[in-house]
């Protein structure tokens, strides 16, 4: 069967990321959780002591950075990979918390991310979750979801 490249939209706390990760577990997909790798810009700063009111620090730390996600087997989810370190537990962090919607404001970072998630895209077989996904990130995409509860 053809792999594809699906993304889920919707609103706040309807449960995009619960669905798109048993979506990818049932298809055998890769489950990108976007707002994992905004934490791990985050995390990376933080670690370096970047300020990020610095634009071109920014963009010098940026070059540094690798993002992946490598599939789980004992949690049967993907983990965000850090230039090959598992951070997934590590963005979780209070500290990351506080910070990363701040990073993830920044215009190179969030072009950054987008190039990095369409880069994934690019072998298909993903499910992607998160802000302007289908519209932005995967205009293109073969399958678009919103979701929406009530």
């Amino acid at each position: 069967m053809k792999k594809i490249i699906i993304t889920l939209d919707g609103f706040s706390s309807c449960g995009k990321s619960t669905l798109a990760r048993q979506l990818a577990r049932e298809l055998n997909y890769v489950f990108i959780d976007s707002g994992a790798m905004y934490r791990a810009i985050t995390l990376y700063f933080l670690r370096g002591h970047i300020d990020w009111q610095d634009e071109q620090a920014v963009v010098s730390a940026l070059q540094e950075i690798s993002l992946r996600f490598e599939y789980n087997p004992l949690t049967g989810t993907s983990d965000m990979l850090l230039n090959d370190e598992n951070v997934e537990a590590l963005i979780r962090d209070m500290l990351v918390s506080e910070h990363v919607s701040a990073v993830a404001a920044l215009k190179e970072v969030r072009e950054f991310a987008v190039a990095q998630q369409q880069q994934m895209g690019l072998e298909k077989g993903i499910v992607m979750d998160g802000r302007d996904i289908g519209t932005t990130v995967f205009p293109e995409a073969e399958l678009k979801i919103f979701v929406t509860a009530d």
